[in-house]
């Protein structure tokens, strides 16, 4: 067949009624017709399934990574409809890689254990995740060494947003990383959901309105805050003030709008503070 001739379906059928006899070119135009598994799809065909992708619901990854060739970090899609997807993202590569999840959304990501070798002294590999199109900067964590390793069953959480970014390096830092932890406490006088987002030096944790206790490093006890709530529908401005618990200091205030879904707020910085307390309440005017 001419590879530059058009041979369609309906003329292929008419090679094989019945009563007829086709003849060695016809199978040859009918196998040629045919994509076979072992064909390579051509750039144009690449081009054209990743144009048509663009236009599906379902969700991907795109990630990047520079850790050795001979590590091994699976992470675990699941779907509402489809068996887990297994996705190696310890395949070395310095180019972003987009991969397509099986099934419908909502999806819920997870890893298997990383193993964390071939680390020097003062040597971990930082991951950094982006679930959530409402964080500024990709949560990020340390691992490895005198670190515990990404366990099995780890939750990145529920994807709410079309794609899950992912980053994972080695990196070499100034001294061995320790644990430091902080104690958060949130009082909301609103009726309204405040929630706060913390980063340090290679560790943040995602937007909450609950306490916490932080897991930040010796590398970075500098905490910065962010602050996000819908005040769509109230004209009530809020303000939160950010204190050092242990001296009753007040470290920053900052205010969320009425009328407006306020993401990412700067709500201050916390420097090597053990105990911190929010305290979000409506704005009174001074008189």
């Amino acid at each position: 067949m001419d590879e530059h001739k058009l041979i369609t379906r309906d003329q292929l059928k008419t090679y094989f009624e019945t009563g007829k006899y086709p003849t060695q070119n016809q199978f040859s135009d009918l196998i040629d017709s045919l994509k076979h598994k072992q064909d390579g799809l051509t750039t144009k065909e690449t081009i054209t399934l990743a144009n048509t992708l663009n236009t599906i619901r379902n969700g991907f990854l795109a990630y990047i990574n520079y850790i050795p060739a001979e590590e091994y970090f699976p992470i675990v899609v699941r779907s509402q409809d489809e068996e887990d997807q297994i996705i190696d993202v310890g395949l070395n590569n310095s180019d972003i890689i987009r991969q397509y999840f099986y099934g419908k959304p909502p999806y819920t990501i997870t890893t298997k254990e990383f193993s964390a070798k071939n680390l020097g002294e003062n040597e971990y590999y930082y991951f950094r995740y982006q679930t959530d199109g409402d964080y500024t900067y990709m949560l990020s964590r340390l691992f490895g060494n005198n670190l515990p390793t990404i366990p099995d069953g780890f939750e990145m959480g529920a994807l709410k947003r079309k794609w899950l970014t992912i980053e994972i390096q080695k990196v070499s830092v100034r001294e061995k990383a320790e644990i430091i932890n902080t104690n958060i406490r949130l009082v909301n006088k609103t009726s309204v959901s405040v929630e706060y987002m913390i980063y340090a030096g290679y560790w943040s944790h995602e937007y909450t309105d609950q306490n916490i206790v932080t897991e930040h490093y010796n590398l970075g006890d500098y905490l910065t805050f962010n602050f996000k709530a819908d005040l769509t529908g109230y004209d009530k401005r809020i303000e939160c003030r950010l204190y050092n618990d242990d001296t009753g200091e007040l470290l920053a205030t900052n205010w969320l709008s009425p009328g407006f879904k306020n993401v990412n707020i700067p709500g201050g910085n916390a420097d090597r503070c053990r105990n911190i307390r929010i305290e979000c309440d409506y704005y009174i005017a001074e008189q």
